[in-house]
């Protein structure tokens, strides 16, 4: 019974590493980079209740389920840009689209440990505050 499980789930993740490119070094950073990012807006939530996620800065289960959204999304996105890689004959679409979530991804751990009162070099702290303040105006 356990063989059976854990050879379906192997199956099943194989299928989605292929889906997503193959589990190289692109990949598996970013889905590190999405998990700690997760993590870590869990502890802001839940321990430091410092979360700009909701209203009372407290866990709270929407928006946990909002942020997995939006990594399936993200990793959605990676699906798109591989399949665009194999139809075009390109092997570049898939690593910017990664690399550009990876930068997302670690935007968001900057502002997760400045949350909890991590002390942060001024260079960070400047250059995430110019690209979301860039973001929030592109998309305004």
């Amino acid at each position: 019974m356990k063989e059976g499980i854990c050879t379906g789930i192997g199956v099943i993740g194989s299928g989605i590493a292929a889906l997503l490119g193959g589990w190289d070094s692109a990949l598996l950073t970013l889905i590190l980079f999405m998990v700690i990012d997760y993590v870590s807006g869990l502890v802001v939530a839940g321990i430091f209740h410092k979360s700009n996620k909701t209203e009372t800065g407290t866990l709270e289960s929407k928006a946990g389920f909002k942020g997995l959204c939006r990594k399936c999304m993200t990793l959605l996105f990676v699906l798109i840009a591989n399949r665009l890689d194999i139809a075009i004959g390109v092997d570049y679409i898939r690593d910017a689209v990664c690399i550009g979530f990876m930068a997302n991804e670690l935007i968001s751990i900057v502002e997760n440990a400045g949350l909890m009162g991590l002390p942060l070099p001024d260079a960070i702290t400047k250059a995430v505050n110019l690209l979301s303040d860039k973001t929030k105006k592109e998309g305004e």
